[in-house]
This record gives C-alpha cells, structure tokens and sequence, in this order.
C-alpha cells in the first residue's frame, strides 16, 4: 500500500482537517492545527507531505521519525501540529487496512468510557453558577472555567475577588459534587497567581491550569509549595523532551498534551506512558474538532493515567460549526451521565462527512486569538 493523495481543508470555525489517501483506497483523516494559524501549518504539512508520497502508510514510527529526525531544526507548535495530523491520518489508515480501532493495535483498551469535562463560561456569578447547574444536570460530573480577565504582574484585588465570587457561586448552586477545572490560561503572572491560588483553595478545585506560563519552571515550583490545589498545564508542550524537565521537576500533578501539537497519537502515547511513571495524571487538552477528540480518545483508552478528557462540543468558539456536524456517526460521541464510550469503529472511529467538509472549506476560517492589552498600553498575555 502506498500514499498516492492528500488534501488539506480549513473548515470553520477555526480547524484544519488533512485527508490522506492510498492506492488501495483506504484514506486516513487527522487534524493538523494550531489555534489561529492554521494556514501556517497548512504549509507545514504540504512540506511534510512531499516526503511521504508513495510511501507505506503502516510504517508509522518511522514516518514519525523522519519527519522529525531528519528536520535540523525540529520542534516547536507548528512543525509538531503538522507531524499530529499526518500521524493521527496514518493511524486511521492503519486502523482501517486492520478493520480494527486504533486502541487496539496499541496494546488494547483499559476502559470502556473515559470521563469528560464541559466549558463553561460567564463574567457574572449567576452566568457561571447556572452554566454549571445545567451542565449538572445534563449529567457532567467536572466543568472547567476560564478563571480571569487580563492580570498585570501586581494588579487589583477585585480581579481576585470576582474570580472567587464566580467559583463560590458554583460550589453553592452544585455543592462539592462537582469537579471544577480553573484556567488560569497564562494570564496570571507569579505575583498574582500565588494570590489567586491562595483564594481558590477553599472551594477544593479538582485543579487549576497554566497557573502560570510552562517555560516559567521556576514559579511552577513556588506555586507547587504555596498550594494544595492539583496543578495542570501541558498544552504548550509539543514533545516527550519538552515534558521530561516537568515531570523530573515533580510539580506538576495533570499533563495536559494536546494530539493536535504534540506530535499526535504516536508521541502523545508516549508522554502520557512516561508520566504514569511519576504518578502524574493526564487530562489531554482538546479544544478542538471531531477528529483530534476521536484520536484523543483511542489513546485514552490504552492509558491507566488519563482521568478525563476535554472535550469542545458547544463551546463559545464553535458558533456555527460544531464537532458533530462533521461527521456522520454522531452517536460516537454521546454523553451519558459524564462520559462518552471508547470509538469501537476501525480506525479513529469516526466517519467524517466528507461532503459538507468540502463545502465549508469554500467557506474556509481566518480565525485568530484577539489580541489584550492592559490599559498601560501594554500587551496582555492572552
């Protein structure tokens, strides 16, 4: 078998779908793509590509490691979303030439569901607090929040404060029943995140994440020994070499690898394999659309440390377009009372509704993240 075709679509609300197709007529899907620059992994892939062509798809390591390996510079979000994609591709190829789901060509599964988180959003106390109420009663058992606006490096309390008075309102409309993720997204600098940590510490957060930037190893260890509160992060880290300093540092408790950057199924498996070894938890990060989701799940499955998954459905970027829309077995990704069942479909599990991808891809997305700044003028980090 070999690679004969691929196509790239850039499909809303801000995704990059790649199709990748063999002269057996098998075609493997996989998402390729860096919120908000999505056009430069396009032409990522496009390089990456021109050196698979008429290559076996089912050597998948080796593909892996020649477009990493043979690379002199190598690394970084955008040349590792495009590797994520290519590889998610091969894998499904590989999942349908064996008419098996790719859980099973890595060992097989260890569970049958995987448990989800829902976004929640709201500036207000009673937006958030009844956001949380429905995704309560909608089944989900954990939500995560955005927990703050644009913070300097010493800013105002009452940015503190209304962070707080949004979480106290969750735990009072839904009790202690439900697991609350915080993102502090990198926008907190050491200074404030310390404060903040302090603050949230009484509503027992199931974890916050990015409590501060990953590259800031240093302030990761002070928030590590000033808080109880699990700590997460992990979405700006492309490969195993740049998880490896974290996790030998011991203050991290949740990696958060996303499949879409971090070098796809093949390296996430890895990553996450080495943090069991430090009895560090992992919540892959997911934002995203049906086929990351769908690989982030065949990896779930093989993993004793993944404890729950992201997951974007109904998520405020998602306005017009949605994970479901893209595929045709819907039913693949049903909720029930928090969790959603392991894809058992060949392959990624998931069969993409290649019509409508072509049709939004005339359409196409030039999405990218809004750029703050603080009222000094300055950039904010986002």
């Amino acid at each position: 078998m070999k690679i004969i075709d691929y196509e790239l679509f850039q499909v809303p609300p801000r995704w990059l779908f790649l199709k990748i197709t063999t002269d057996e007529g098998i075609v493997g899907w996989g998402e390729p793509v860096i919120e908000g620059k999505a056009a430069t992994v396009k032409a990522a892939v496009h390089e990456f590509m021109q050196q698979l062509m008429g290559e076996n798809p089912l050597n998948i390591e080796d593909h892996w490691n020649m477009m990493y390996r043979s690379s002199f510079y190598r690394g970084g979000p955008i040349l590792m979303s495009a590797i994520s994609g290519i590889d998610q591709a091969l894998w499904d190829i590989k999942g349908k030439y064996y008419n098996a789901p790719v859980h099973e060509l890595m060992g097989g599964a260890c569970r049958h569901s995987m448990k989800v988180y829902s976004w929640i959003g709201g500036d207000r106390p009673i937006d958030t607090s009844n956001a949380a109420k429905k995704a309560y009663e909608n089944g989900f058992s954990a939500i995560k929040m955005n927990a703050t606006e644009e913070l300097q490096y010493i800013d105002s309390f009452d940015k503190i404060e209304s962070v707080v008075e949004r979480v106290a309102g969750i735990r009072e409309a839904v009790g202690n029943n439900l697991g609350i993720g915080i993102d502090f997204h990198g926008r907190v600098h050491r200074p404030m995140a310390k404060v903040l940590a302090k603050e949230l510490e009484q509503f027992n957060p199931m974890f916050i994440e990015e409590p501060v930037l990953s590259e800031n190893i240093e302030a990761i260890r002070e928030m590590s020994q000033t808080t109880s509160i699990p700590i997460a992060l992990g979405e700006r880290l492309y490969s195993r070499w740049d998880f490896k300093p974290i996790l030998e540092s011991g203050y991290v408790d949740v990696i958060q690898p996303d499949l879409s950057h971090a070098g796809g199924i093949t390296e996430c498996k890895k990553i996450i394999s080495m943090a069991e070894a430090y009895d560090v938890g992992a919540a892959p990060h997911c934002p995203l659309g049906p086929i990351a989701l769908a690989s982030c799940l065949q990896v779930d499955a093989t993993c004793h440390n993944s404890f729950i998954q992201e997951q974007s459905l109904g998520i405020h970027y998602n306005k017009g377009s949605d994970i479901l829309d893209y595929i045709k077995n819907k039913e693949v990704f049903e909720f029930d009372n928090g969790y959603v069942k392991i894809p058992k479909g060949p392959g990624l599990g998931v069969e993409i509704d290649e019509d409508l991808v072509r049709k939004m891809a005339e359409k196409g997305h030039d999405w990218h993240n809004p750029v703050w700044r603080h009222k000094d003028g300055s950039i904010a980090e986002w």
